[in-house]
């Protein structure tokens, strides 16, 4: 394959919605257009949290857009600003609460076709 294009409308019929927020899956193996690769946008609502999870299988990158996040990993607190780029090793439980005054909106990146979600109990 030399390249592939994905249009915007694909990727909002994509949109998967969760009570904190939604993610939109842009490239990845499960939805056909990558082998290599998993990226996705997230929109996390103001006040709210996504589950605490790891992901075994690869390191995750993500950079914030807008809004600020108070991102819980391992056991260190860190606050991410618009711009900011956090990368988590691979098998690191981690979340991230909506802290700011607007929806938090971020780019999610995992160097992995098929990403492992694998939420902590």
């Amino acid at each position: 394959m030399e390249f592939q294009l994905r249009r915007a409308s694909e990727s909002e019929a994509a949109q998967v919605k969760q009570t904190w927020g939604s993610l939109c899956w842009l490239a990845s193996r499960e939805i056909g257009n990558s082998e290599g690769i998993t990226i996705g946008r997230v929109i996390m609502k103001k006040g709210r949290s996504n589950p605490r999870h790891s992901h075994s299988n690869s390191e995750e990158v993500l950079y914030l857009l807008q809004g600020r996040l108070e991102h819980t990993v391992g056991k260190r607190v860190l606050i991410m600003e618009p711009g900011d780029t956090l990368v988590v090793a691979p098998s690191i439980a981690h979340n991230a609460t909506s802290i700011g005054e607007e929806d938090a909106d971020m780019i999610v990146a995992d160097p992995t076709g098929v990403r492992h979600f694998e939420v902590e109990l």
